[in-house]
């Protein structure tokens, strides 16, 4: 099944940045709307931003004006670059189709904010 990769979480203090990343070895990622999504311990999958083939993007409440979802397609790769983190914002992110995820769900990576 196609799946995507995730990676560039961490640990972050409050107010800081992250960029993760997206990527897959054996498809283009550029016949794709992609969707980064999150979840939070107890909390549902939730999407948190897309962009289309054409480069339109679209962000969730909450991250808008402090997240920028963006895409390389030189590099198969799509970005999610995280400015001013809160501690809300913790949890697994993932990648996949947008906006509803149709590939299989990989392994994600996890984001802690936190002092």
């Amino acid at each position: 099944q196609l799946q995507l990769v995730e990676s560039g979480g961490g640990l972050v203090q409050p107010g800081g940045s992250l960029r993760l990343s997206c990527t897959a070895s054996e498809f283009a990622l550029d016949n794709y709307a992609i969707g980064w999504f999150r979840q939070a311990p107890g909390n549902e999958r939730e999407g948190v931003a897309c962009i289309t083939t054409s480069g339109a993007t679209n962000y969730a409440r909450g991250v808008e004006g402090r997240f920028t979802i963006s895409r390389d397609n030189a590099k198969n790769t799509v970005y999610l670059q995280m400015n001013s983190l809160k501690p809300e914002d913790t949890a697994v992110y993932y990648c996949n189709t947008g906006p509803v995820g149709v590939f299989q769900w990989g392994q994600g990576t996890q984001v802690t904010v936190s002092s």
